[in-house]
């Protein structure tokens, strides 16, 4: 093959390796606004938990009790949207991570053919 041919294929998976990083480079953005979005989210439980009971547990019980439900009810929701994100999320990375694997492999073995034919093309006239 030419040296051309092969130094094409290798612009090639690079410009494909660059996608995928930038691709993956996303998705661990995005796992670690997740994990950001979660921590937030188990603040404000644990301060509306606080503020209900300051304000309704001494003089209505049963109130508090009530809103406590409420409040748990939507919180686990929330926790349970963002663990499906965050497995979405984890999904996604291990499978761009296989393509990266992929297209790092076979850069190599285009190098490995680049580097091949140039020896040979400088050795081909020479006495050995």
């Amino acid at each position: 093959m030419a040296i051309a041919n092969l130094q094409e294929m290798l612009l090639s998976y690079t410009k494909q390796e660059t996608a995928v990083n930038e691709k993956l480079s996303t998705v661990m953005m995005n796992t670690a606004s997740a994990t950001r979005s979660y921590a937030s989210k188990q603040q404000q439980y644990n301060e509306q938990v606080q503020n209900y009971y300051y304000e309704y547990y001494e003089q209505d019980p049963d109130m508090y009790y009530d809103l406590i439900e409420l409040i748990e009810n939507e919180h686990e929701l929330d926790l349970a949207r963002l663990e499906s994100w965050e497995s979405n999320l984890e999904v996604q990375k291990n499978e761009l991570e296989t393509q990266l694997n992929e297209i790092t492999t076979y850069k190599e073995n285009w190098i490995k053919l680049l580097s091949n034919n140039i020896k040979k093309d400088f050795t081909y006239g020479s006495v050995s």
